[in-house]
């Protein structure tokens, strides 16, 4: 259990209920004509799958009784908005909701302040692009999601960055198994004389990649590119890129 906590908010979590599918959905119908009690059920019965969601927001040092009160409300929200005609399970629907909810929840209560209207933009380009993930089963482009919000994609990039949660200097960066290297360790002196040493080996290993390691390289860490849409750009799979993006920064770390 989250934290190894078996009492969140005053509910002894390992006394939950689960209700069968077919009990959702009889409880769904009756939640339809207004009935309090079958609500009330509903909500009961899913509360482990609010648990379940929360899980992936351990570690960010989060009171977990006020994610699982969040991840609550979230949970309302699907039970109420719900769409009993639809061929859909309740927690394919619910799961989204949830992890929407918690989302908004960890970005207004940020560190770094936000407007608003940029917080809103990035909130509404995470919902098409979850949307989009669950009718396509890949991740949109920057232009997908610009083009369904009618904004420009450098507003749409701007307002995704802007909700990134502050980064650690002691976060693993990279590891080979032996050695780690932290986000300090690429923080580099200005006033270092060895940089224009260090940017001319730079220069010279990436000289030595093929043309498409090149390409590969630049469209993902110059232009922001996602492996999927480097992926479709280029005409190989992700699997691929994948594969030649991690052996050209072996070869650039070899060579320097």
């Amino acid at each position: 259990m989250l934290y190894n906590k078996v009492e969140i908010c005053g509910v002894n979590t390992s006394q939950l209920p689960v209700l069968s599918e077919k009990r959702k959905h009889e409880l769904l119908e009756l939640i339809k004509d207004s009935n309090l009690e079958a609500r009330d059920e509903m909500i009961k019965g899913n509360l482990r799958l609010v648990l379940s969601v929360i899980q992936r927001f351990a570690g960010r040092g989060e009171n977990p009784d006020d994610l699982f009160q969040v991840g609550c409300i979230g949970l309302i929200k699907a039970i109420d908005n719900f769409n009993c005609d639809k061929d859909v399970r309740f927690s394919t629907y619910g799961v989204p909701m949830i992890i929407g909810e918690i989302r908004r929840y960890l970005r207004d209560n940020n560190s770094i302040r936000v407007s608003r209207s940029i917080r809103d933009t990035a909130y509404k380009a995470m919902q098409i692009k979850e949307e989009f993930q669950r009718k396509t089963n890949r991740e949109p482009t920057v232009d997908e999601i610009a083009s369904a919000l009618d904004i420009s994609k450098e507003s749409v990039v701007m307002a995704l960055e802007a909700i990134v949660e502050p980064v650690s200097l002691y976060e693993p960066v990279y590891s080979d198994g032996t050695d780690t290297i932290y986000v300090m360790d690429q923080i580099g002196d200005s006033n270092d004389e060895g940089n224009w040493l260090d940017e001319i080996a730079m220069k010279e290993a990436i000289r030595s990649l093929d043309k498409r390691e090149k390409r590969i390289l630049s469209l993902r860490f110059f232009k922001g590119r996602t492996q999927t849409e480097v992926a479709e750009e280029i005409g190989i799979s992700q699997a691929q890129v994948s594969r030649l993006e991690k052996a050209a920064l072996m070869k650039i770390k070899k060579e320097l």
